[in-house]
């Protein structure tokens, strides 16, 4: 029997037809993916397994299948329309309570399911920092209300990240829904009463002003218009005359009162603006002064908008920690990267040798002064007065350079994957200075889990519509490009800071690092992004178009390229980030980090165009 040409092909393969049978539906079409996982109709989106098949990757992999299969197999997306409530906090309590109620069904018929599920909780949790949250206002309720039903359904203790979410909010749920939620596990089987249950917790918690109507009771207005068409059918016409002389009276008389109305105000502006005198004429030739608009946040999209700037924030590292906790966490850094150093470093010498040989076999030949060129060396001796004996080093076009580093600190870079990208940094920086490049570092990531003071300020003035981007950003700034590397190397320790790492908003960091590089005075200025995902702000979705960041991030991207001052370049942890940058390359694994910086920055420095077409992928050459 031939061997598949990939190993992992009969793990995806088996697991599909597993996930065919939990789900029972046979026409389930089931494909795997670096973009996030979900569920749509018939389409199953599972997590990309790569040739390594690692048992983090199998078991992600597993638990995630199941999930779905499950959802997809006791969740009846009509019944659930029927009664998703209207506002946005209540549809999230909704959903998280409906999906631990599908949850717990597969954990009753299919206990196997139950480990498996529990594997992909636990990735979920720790991607999204929820095991460094310390209060309750920072953990979001709705996840916190849906594992504390899956755990009262089936009585199993959850994975700790999600643990510490329940456990921080499950005082208040219980003591306003203790009651209700007494009844959890009677409920399980039949979704239109879970819903029902599900929406009187939602009552508890404080948010009934959020349902709706109630899709089981009467339609009393349908049952009074139906009476009073009743009536008027029986009611005998009094007066002898017909409903059409009626009709036809009705419009003249509403004619004659607009026509009335409509003068007595034209006469009251009149007075009143006899009464203001002089004060509001203008000088002849003048138009009245109105206030200048408000600028657009984005340059990109001026259509995009944020609630509130106010606590929005730019900060170099070492202001979010003291120098004695830098100093350790840029020790734990080096500690935890020890094996990996060796790698970049011999990656990071390969680059350097690349750059100084073109820097070094750059001349000038044939010129009055310069350096002697000793391919002259014998008609210059034979007759000393022969001109255009001299040579000169050209300075190369990357001397004339500055490169900034953008790298995503979002949650889901938590753990090996900011490690490598901090140290790779770091390397980097070394390398590129060595070669008379200017580096800058900068990194983006928001103050605060589910919207900061900006979404409070939103919720106190009454929650208005559409009110744009609702979490407080933070862009840090952990070396600048004036700034030597000598200066400056502890602050990527910051990136081990427990905490720091939150929710990803890309379009306006790529954005903000692409004005701070318009100041640069260099002839040449290149950006690459590292990133492991798509934008995700979760109190911004929440209430706006599911599409709102990305495609802010596609309208910045698009406007940089089209301005042509930077080169921009991007790298894809796990995520194909193809789709929204030209220039672009994904990796499955994070040890290959180095590789891809550093043949990414080989390609830009490149003068051959077709080499730097060959490293990117493109399909074109410019």
């Amino acid at each position: 029997m031939q061997k598949p040409d990939n190993p992992a092909d009969p793990f995806k393969k088996a697991l599909a037809d597993a996930t065919k049978v939990l789900a029972d539906d046979s026409d389930l079409n089931v494909s795997y993916s670096v973009d996030p996982s979900g569920l749509s109709g018939d389409q199953m989106r599972l997590p990309q397994v790569s040739r390594r098949l690692t048992r983090e990757e199998v078991l992600l992999a597993r638990g995630t299948a199941d999930s779905l299969a499950i959802r997809h197999r006791y969740h009846d997306p009509a019944v659930s329309s029927r009664y998703l409530p209207q506002g946005q906090m209540a549809r999230d309590l909704y959903d998280a309570m409906e999906t631990a109620r599908c949850e717990a069904l597969g954990a009753r018929d299919m206990p196997g399911t139950l480990s498996n599920i529990d594997v992909k909780l636990g990735h979920e949790a720790l991607r999204r920092g929820y095991d460094q949250i310390k209060t309750a206002p920072e953990a979001p309720l709705a996840a916190a209300a849906g594992y504390l039903v899956r755990h009262l359904a089936t009585g199993r203790d959850l994975p700790p990240g999600a643990d510490n979410v329940m456990q921080l909010w499950r005082g208040f749920i219980e003591e306003q829904a203790g009651d209700t939620l007494e009844d959890v596990k009677e409920r399980l089987a039949d979704q239109a009463d879970f819903a029902r249950f599900a929406r009187r917790i939602i009552q508890d918690l404080g948010y009934g002003d959020q349902l709706g109507d109630d899709p089981d009771a009467p339609d009393e207005d349908q049952d009074e218009s139906a009476e009073q068409d009743e009536n008027e059918d029986d009611t005998p016409d009094s007066t002898g005359e017909s409903d059409e002389d009626e009709t036809e009276a009705a419009p003249d008389q509403s004619q004659d009162q607009q026509q009335d109305a409509s003068e007595a105000q034209v006469s009251a502006d009149d007075m009143a603006d006899s009464e203001m005198g002089d004060e509001n004429e203008m000088p002849e030739g003048e138009a009245p002064m109105e206030p200048p608009p408000p600028p657009s946040i984005s340059e990109a999209d001026p259509l995009y908008t944020v609630y509130d700037t106010t606590y929005d924030e730019e900060i170099a590292a070492e202001e979010l920690a003291e120098p004695v906790e830098l100093e350790r966490l840029r020790a734990y850094l080096d500690q935890q990267l020890e094996p990996l150093k060796g790698a970049v470093s011999r990656l990071a010498n390969k680059l350097q040798r690349r750059l100084q040989a073109q820097q070094n076999r750059a001349w000038e030949f044939d010129l009055e002064e310069g350096t002697l060129d000793a391919g002259r060396l014998a008609r210059v001796i034979a007759n000393p007065t022969t001109p255009l004996s001299f040579k000169i080093e050209k300075d190369t076009e990357f001397r004339d350079t500055v490169v900034t580093l953008l790298l995503d600190n979002s949650g889901s870079m938590r753990g090996r994957p900011i490690s490598i990208a901090a140290i790779c940094a770091d390397v980097l920086a070394r390398t590129l200075e060595r070669c008379s490049v200017k580096v800058e570092i900068l990194g983006f990531t928001t103050r605060a889990w589910k919207g900061g003071q900006a979404r409070e300020k939103w919720l106190a003035e009454g929650r208005p519509q559409q009110p744009g981007r609702l979490n407080d950003l933070r862009h840090i700034i952990y070396k600048s490009a004036d700034a030597p590397w000598r200066r400056t190397r502890d602050n990527l320790g910051l990136m081990m800071k427990e905490g720091l790492l939150k929710e990803n908003i890309d379009g306006e960091a790529l954005e903000w690092a692409h004005r701070r590089m318009q100041h640069r005075p260099e002839a040449r200025k290149i950006l690459m992004v590292i990133s492991d995902g798509a934008p995700v702000d979760d109190s911004t979705l929440s209430v706006n178009p599911a599409s709102y960041l990305e495609k802010h991030l596609r309208d910045v991207i698009a406007m940089v390229e089209r301005k042509r001052m930077v080169e921009l370049a991007a790298i894809g942890i796990g995520h194909d980030v193809t789709r929204y940058y030209n220039r672009a390359v994904t990796i499955t694994d994070v040890d290959q980090l180095a590789g891809a910086i550093t043949e990414q920055l080989a390609a830009l420095f490149e003068s051959d165009p077709r080499a730097r077409a060959k490293i990117f992928g493109m399909r074109k050459v410019s």
